[in-house]
């Protein structure tokens, strides 16, 4: 079920990104019969554009001299973002993004830490599924001495658990996509036999790391 922007949900459909009736594992793990594919978006630059302009919209009021984003899909969608808030705004707002590193933290790397010293910072995220990778790029924000006014993300899987309070800052999405997600113990797809997806999502990596246990 749906809620919130109906034109970004008209968007994620156009685009195929909203795939169902399959038996995915997500990057954190858990298991769900549905995935929002947002490397779908991507290729479509009139999209993307369109969605990052909401984002800005949401934003134009508030002081913000950066936007931030998680690698990968968060650079695509922080530079969009920038773009518009600063045609909006009518200055220069800059984008940035983190890497994911071995231990799985995401922190700035190619010097882009100096550009968030000192500034008020916007946090993007494409999809948002336990909000842990919002949640350390505003930590890699906060340690170069950035302070991240507000994090938005495009669709929102859990906002029951991930809210402001979760976040810990101001925390909005423009759309829900709500799914039943299950630890690989309590997956009801696994017990019906029902074969895990390998083109999307960690599916491929999972069944590889199960076959070297």
């Amino acid at each position: 079920m749906y809620r919130s922007n109906q034109e970004v949900i008209d968007i994620l459909k156009d685009t195929g990104a909203i795939v169902s009736d399959s038996h995915f594992v997500y990057v954190s793990g858990k298991h769900a019969p549905l995935y929002v594919n947002k490397d779908y978006i991507f290729p479509h630059i009139k999209y993307i554009s369109r969605i990052a302009e909401i984002i800005a919209q949401k934003y134009k009021d508030s002081e913000v001299d950066v936007v931030a984003g998680p690698s990968m899909g968060g650079i695509i969608l922080s530079q969009w973002t920038a773009y518009h808030l600063g045609l909006l705004k009518g200055k220069e707002i800059l984008s940035v993004y983190t890497e994911k590193q071995l231990d799985k933290n995401q922190i700035f790397t190619r010097g882009y830490g100096q550009f968030v010293k000192g500034k008020n910072v916007l946090v993007v995220e494409d999809v948002v599924t336990t909000g842990g990778s919002v949640k350390k790029v505003i930590k890699s924000v906060e340690n170069e001495g950035g302070k991240v006014v507000s994090a938005c993300s495009i669709v929102n899987k859990d906002p029951v658990n991930i809210n402001p309070s979760f976040i810990g800052v101001p925390f909005d999405y423009l759309t829900i996509v709500d799914v039943d997600v299950y630890e690989e113990k309590d997956c009801p797809l696994c017990k019906a036999g029902v074969p895990i997806n390998t083109e999307l999502g960690h599916g491929k990596k999972y069944l590889e790391e199960q076959k070297n246990k």
